[in-house]
């Protein structure tokens, strides 16, 4: 490994070093009241951004863009192939500013946006479209491709979909995780009646990747049961234990290997770019997390179990 990638491992290791963790998290979610969260989280890497007095999707949207900002510290000190691999993962972000797009082109309140700088990939061109119509061209001549359709959740499940190929390209273990990924897509739209995936409203070229990723079966399945049963080894482990109605535990397990990975790399002694990978693993994850406490908090505060099944 060259310089680069020295220099990047170990900005990355300390960057994760701050994350919240989940003894912390516990802690937060018990609080009484958002207000309450977020001023316990004053004291963490979230509170340069999370204030008291923020509603709580303002919070989310500020815990999130913690994580952009570190992404961003982090691609200033790799070398150009580190760059590229975490354009390919902060894709994320600009996945969910289209998200507030269509929020906005169908008449109802969009979120703040996420400021991607460098890491932006086709976001410059896609922020101008003024309809779906426009935003669809727009993607079709970018990294997204042509999602196949112009309607929300066309756009929103092609996004997906190709933001999981787009990481499986990336190899082992980002390919476990994506192809998971892929199949959680799969089952989503199942449980969702009029779903998708077998109208023809999705690209020829997205169904194409995932039958790549997990086989044309998996594409095909009609039930959730043919899907798990279709699928290859590698992403098998995410829907063992799930039936229809429980699609987020399977998604909770999901993370729960993210995370596990990316610890796994980051004890490694090797300061390449498994270490990257497993910091932006763990922060990622530990984002999530942040955004999911700071939600329970509000709410009051969840159940000690349903705390550890969800987080």
């Amino acid at each position: 490994m060259g310089a680069g990638w020295v220099a990047g491992s170990v900005r990355a290791r300390a960057l994760a070093q701050r994350r919240l963790g989940s003894a912390a998290a516990r802690r937060i979610a018990a609080s009484g009241s958002l207000r309450e969260a977020q001023e316990a989280l004053g004291g963490t890497a979230y509170g340069h951004r999370v204030r008291p007095g923020q509603d709580l999707a303002a919070t989310q949207h500020e815990i999130a863009s913690t994580l952009l900002w570190d992404l961003r510290v982090l691609a200033g000190w790799l070398p150009p192939d580190g760059v590229r691999r975490l354009r390919v993962l902060a894709a994320w972000f600009e996945l969910a500013n289209v998200d507030e797009m269509l929020q906005g082109l169908g008449g109802r309140t969009a979120g703040a946006q996420f400021q991607l700088g460098g890491l932006a990939t086709g976001w410059p061109r896609l922020r101008r479209a003024g309809n779906r119509a426009a935003l669809r061209a727009a993607l079709a001549g970018t990294d997204w491709r042509d999602p196949g359709g112009d309607s929300d959740h066309a756009i929103r499940l092609g996004l997906r979909m190709r933001y999981a190929a787009r990481a499986a390209a990336l190899g082992d273990p980002v390919r476990t995780w994506a192809m998971a990924a892929m199949a959680l897509l799969i089952a989503g739209d199942l449980g969702i009646p009029g779903g998708i995936l077998r109208s023809g409203a999705l690209s020829g070229a997205l169904l194409r990747e995932a039958a790549t990723l997990l086989g044309p079966a998996a594409v095909r399945a009609a039930t959730l049961e043919e899907l798990a049963g279709a699928l290859p080894s590698d992403a098998r482990w995410v829907l063992e234990e799930t039936v229809p109605g429980s699609l987020w535990r399977a998604e909770a397990t999901w993370r729960h290997r993210v995370e596990r990975d990316g610890q796994r790399l980051l004890r490694s002694s090797l300061l390449d770019r498994s270490a990257v990978l497993g910091a932006v693993a763990v922060m990622a994850c530990d984002a999530w997390r942040a955004s999911a406490v700071v939600e329970a908090a509000a709410r009051g505060g969840p159940s000690q179990e349903a705390y550890d099944e969800l987080a």
